[in-house]
């Protein structure tokens, strides 16, 4: 089975603590590794972690808030360092390029590889990357400035043709593709063997879906509707619940009721305040409403 599997590099909120880095994530597609959010200090994180910097693929970056951010300049500027050579992609929002662009040409004037900026539509879902194993799509969250959630899915997987029926109908290996892709087989006797009973169905599609930052919004449900592993924003606990609403963040019981009404299968909190040393309260909150959710934790695997 393909790899599928997201690294936690940071976790914590805007004001930065011992005890977590700011918020990036690495998503790891049959060896592509896609960032999302890049918050200060994610390079030394790939470092400590053992991440080949080499091979990352794409940034996505949720919004402009610096807790997400800060970490760009210094990765980009490092890449450059290691010798890369292929170009990099980054999905964000119009504003990247008032904060990108001026770096860029005071400290990267020879950068060995390009950066290519693609900005994020405001509002609707949309898919904005696609290869052979998956597809990326963002969708509006909900929060003080324009903030996109992301869903990694994978492409729709071929059936599973059974051996035994390839030596029975002795079927030709320049058949098989077809097969796979539904088609029935037609033997030298003019028989008409249905797919049904040549293959098995596919595996699921299995999926990842990022949400932070953001407030309660029941609008994304549809968008994450049955994922496989659920990240989303906890900054708060039901006790900060004023201060939850007036800062565009999410309580550990409110990123509970969002999982369990769009049925996810796993959920992950994350996005902690620094007011919290003790994060099992926030568990047991969440866990109070959807059973099989987990810390976030730097340098954690969540494999799907």
């Amino acid at each position: 089975m393909t790899p599928f599997k997201v690294q936690i590099l940071g976790c914590g909120s805007a004001l930065p603590t011992t005890m977590h880095n700011p918020s990036s994530q690495l998503v790891d597609v049959n060896g592509k590794l896609f960032m999302i959010d890049c918050g200060e200090g994610t390079q030394l994180q790939m470092r400590k972690l053992g991440v080949r910097m080499g091979r990352l693929h794409s940034i996505f970056i949720s919004h402009l808030h610096g807790d997400h951010v800060f970490g760009l300049p210094g990765l980009i500027s490092s890449l450059g360092l290691l010798g890369r050579t292929a170009e990099l992609t980054i999905y964000a929002h119009q504003e990247i390029e008032q904060f990108l662009t001026p770096f860029l040409n005071f400290f990267c004037k020879n950068l060995s590889y390009n950066v290519r900026l693609v900005l994020l539509k405001r509002k609707g879902y949309n898919l904005i990357y696609e290869n052979k194993s998956i597809t990326i799509s963002s969708f509006p969250l909900k929060h003080r400035i324009a903030t996109s959630g992301f869903l990694f899915k994978e492409t729709e997987k071929l059936r599973h043709i059974k051996r035994e029926m390839i030596d029975y109908y002795d079927i030709p290996i320049r058949e098989i593709n077809n097969i796979k892709n539904g088609a029935d087989f037609i033997t030298a006797k003019g028989e008409v063997v249905p797919n049904d009973r040549l293959t098995s169905p596919p595996s699921p599609q299995r999926s990842y879906a990022y949400c932070s930052d953001t407030a309660y919004d029941e609008s994304i449900v549809p968008h994450i509707k049955g994922v496989d592993l659920l990240y989303h924003e906890a900054t708060f606990s039901e006790s900060e619940i004023e201060r939850t609403a007036k800062t565009g963040h999410s309580t550990a019981r409110q990123a509970a009721e969002i999982a369990k009404l769009a049925e996810v299968k796993k959920l992950v909190i994350g996005h902690f305040s620094s007011r919290y040393k003790n994060l099992n309260p926030l568990l047991e909150e969440a866990k109070a409403v959807f059973d099989n959710t987990e810390l976030a934790e730097e340098g954690k695997i969540f494999e799907l």
